[in-house]
């Protein structure tokens, strides 16, 4: 949780995890992570039944093998991979949930970029980074990273999470089936090109259409951050209240169904 300010079309929009995808580790990177209270940073998992009754399932129904013989997570999140793309202003844009064999390299390399690292504290090794997509895909499918492709480039990576079920539900009054949304823009060249409110917008009206139980899509930068807040702005958020988590004092930020073709 940075104290520092980053526009989100000058680098990464600092919309920083708050649920745990670390195993034995401080939680989900950030750059305040050794001062995070470990009420939140439990790898907190849910019950067989609880997964199968928020994915519409019997509580007796057995997750299915998939191709490799590993069994599926339960999905909490409307299968992501199958939303398709969505045109926006600035190009045809698409959420691909991640391959670590195939999208490895690229995230690492977007890790390692100086003003990415600063708000994800994820540079350096590519067993570092692998570590943090693989926490992500081995859990109870309530978090799914995904790259982010503008007229078939990957160009920013972002994970999309169901925040009622995360710990930031503590700090907000969570309705069923809130999702959150994190998100960090690649490469120099796509920085400071408006595409950060572009996107935002895009994939939280991806969300809106391709998740029907959900009314809310959410997120929370850090408060003093402006040019993030404002990007929210721009893309159809309000400005919901002022939330204090376990390593930054935030902005919640919230689009609401029921306002979006007014904002």
């Amino acid at each position: 949780m940075p104290p520092t300010d980053a526009s989100a079309d000058a680098g990464p929009v600092p919309v920083h995890p708050v649920h745990p995808v670390h195993p034995g580790r401080s939680g989900h990177p950030g750059p305040a992570e050794d001062v995070r209270d470990c009420e939140d940073t439990l790898d907190l998992r849910l019950p067989s039944e609880l997964r199968a009754l928020f994915a519409g399932q019997t509580p007796d129904t057995p997750d299915a093998p998939d191709a490799s013989g590993a069994l599926d997570t339960v999905d909490l999140l409307d299968q992501v991979g199958t939303w398709g793309p969505t045109e926006t202003p600035v190009g045809s844009f698409r959420l691909q949930p991640v391959r670590v064999e195939r999208d490895l390299p690229v995230i690492s390399r977007w890790m390692n970029d100086p003003a990415v690292a600063a708000f994800w504290q994820l540079a350096g090794s590519l067993t570092q980074t692998e570590d943090h997509l693989r926490a992500q895909l081995a859990g109870d499918g309530r978090s799914v990273p995904c790259l982010g492709l503008l007229d078939g480039t990957p160009m920013s990576y972002w994970e999309i999470y169901r925040a009622d079920l995360d710990p930031l539900a503590r700090h907000y009054p969570a309705r069923p089936h809130d999702t959150g949304v994190h998100l960090l823009i690649g490469d120099v060249a796509d920085r400071r090109r408006g595409l950060g409110s572009a996107l935002l917008r895009a994939v939280a009206d991806l969300v809106l259409d391709r998740r029907p139980a959900c009314v809310r899509v959410v997120a929370e930068p850090d408060l003093h951050n402006t040019p993030s807040v404002a990007a929210f702005l721009n893309a159809g958020y309000r400005y919901a209240a002022e939330i204090d988590l376990p390593a930054k004092r935030a902005a919640l930020m919230i689009r609401d169904r029921s306002l979006r073709h007014l904002m």
